[in-house]
């Protein structure tokens, strides 16, 4: 009887584990940037409402956040760009660059065009350098 209960627990953890490290479905193939490295900023933006995600892909923004937008996502990822949250919210961290839904800001200021479109890509490391660290190359999202 022990044994079984071992092996139903082990069997069970297993299967957390191996959903836990499930890859995380691709928002978009393609994205507008300002520049091939998606470095530059494209636009300043004010956030109209607080935005609290669920995906380590995405930033939490605070309503009046400045956003330093540096993509914007195409296709089927349209209403979601990838920006850095700028304000008192993170006080003397380091700003960590994510997505958002376009929705919940407002644009103040366009800073470059948006016109090179850049395919995206997805590393192994992306999850992990999302959970772990608070600085993510854009190129990555």
């Amino acid at each position: 009887m022990a044994c079984r209960l071992n092996i139903s627990l082990f069997l069970w953890l297993l299967l957390v584990i191996c959903e836990a490290g499930r890859q995380m479905s691709k928002l978009s193939n393609k994205k507008l940037c300002a520049d091939s490295e998606c470095s530059h900023p494209i636009l300043i933006a004010r956030a109209t409402q607080d935005y609290y995600p669920a995906d380590c892909r995405f930033i939490p923004i605070r309503q009046g956040q400045l956003v330093y937008v540096y993509s914007m996502l195409k296709d089927r990822g349209n209403l979601f760009w990838a920006g850095s949250v700028q304000g008192s919210y993170y006080g003397e961290q380091e700003a960590r660059i994510g997505h958002f839904p376009s929705s919940v800001v407002e644009e103040l200021q366009p800073l470059m065009p948006a016109n090179t479109e850049v395919k995206t890509t997805v590393g192994e490391k992306t999850h992990a350098q999302f959970s772990k660290s608070t600085h993510v190359h854009t190129k990555d999202l």
